[in-house]
């Protein structure tokens, strides 16, 4: 049984991803499905011609029979995943995606596969970003940022990752104006975004590109906190909101309303209604939808104490 972080808690969350080379994705979603349903799990995978990302849950043997599952399909003998556990199952329902993509950036000829940057180990990472010659590139979007990120690190600003191309091709003129060439690091969540990332800064002609293997999750694991150059939390896509050095829980939490996540200091705020609005969508959201926002409150809340999820809530974050 593979060891993990909180490993006396009831519920194995892993989250993984793995860029291949899947010639009929459709072939290979349908078994994946009945695999995850035959072991009770569930969570959201993403499965496209170029390999498959996404975050599982469930109790520890059965994790482990469908992981193993997983490296058995081709070219996923060496997947990486990154383990944390929970106190209840953090999603509602099992589910398997055909897309595009398995991260969006929406740029074709990027090869994610064979094209991609140079993998950097946690322990590694901070003699990397501690030269003065590195440029830091936090990869992920702006709220997450908001979180946490690490020291030095510039943050493009991005509502979605759709938006760094763009970002990068007007960084990349800065850079070249510069006279330099210069070392660029990128990081994000788990790695698949910089790992992506890499792969387009390097299509545009920069060379030593290098990225956070296993991303901040597995820099939070194993890089221990009074070493660490990382500043805040690392938000996640589920409903355990953010989590701190060795993955422990933090105290975020994620308005139901825009999914931002908020700090203890935001839900103290007057524009704070559990599940209607938050700092960051108050203004944006008229009578009509926080009267309807309310309403799907009370009727969570109703369900709860049922002891059932409430169907209208948002499922997860795939």
């Amino acid at each position: 049984m593979t060891d993990f972080p909180d490993s006396d808690l009831p519920v194995r969350v892993a989250a993984l991803y793995h860029f291949t080379h899947f010639d009929d994705p459709p072939a290979v979603r349908g078994p994946l499905l009945e695999t995850c349903e035959a072991h009770g799990l569930k969570g959201t995978l993403l499965l496209s011609q170029e390999g498959i990302n996404g975050t599982i849950a469930g109790n520890p043997d059965n994790i482990d029979a469908v992981i193993a599952y997983i490296r058995a399909l081709p070219g996923c003998a060496n997947i990486e995943v990154k383990y944390s556990g929970a106190e209840d199952m953090p999603f509602y329902r099992m589910k398997v995606r055909l897309k595009r993509e398995i991260v969006t950036m929406g740029v074709d000829g990027i090869d994610a596969v064979d094209g991609t940057g140079e993998y950097v180990p946690p322990k590694k990472w901070n003699d990397l970003i501690s030269d003065p010659d590195t440029v830091i590139i936090d990869t992920r979007n702006d709220y997450e940022v908001g979180v946490g990120t690490f020291q030095g690190a510039i943050d493009p600003k991005t509502k979605t990752f759709r938006e760094f191309p763009a970002w990068f091709d007007t960084e990349a003129e800065k850079l070249r104006a510069s006279g330099k060439a210069p070392k660029i690091a990128m990081f994000c969540t788990g790695g698949i975004r910089c790992e992506k990332a890499t792969a387009y800064v390097k299509s545009k002609g920069f060379d030593d590109v290098f990225h956070l293997q296993g991303g901040i999750l597995k820099y939070l694991e194993n890089v221990p906190e009074d070493e660490s150059l990382f500043d805040g939390d690392c938000f996640v896509f589920d409903q355990r909101v953010a989590v701190g050095h060795g993955l422990k829980l933090s105290d975020y939490v994620q308005c139901h309303a825009c999914r931002k996540p908020l700090s203890p200091e935001e839900l103290e705020a007057p524009e704070y209604m559990e599940g209607v609005s938050c700092p960051h969508c108050h203004d944006a959201r008229d009578e009509e939808q926080k009267n309807r926002y309310e309403e799907r409150q009370r009727q969570m809340e109703l369900a709860a104490k049922r002891g059932a999820a409430h169907i209208g809530r948002k499922q997860d974050a795939g």
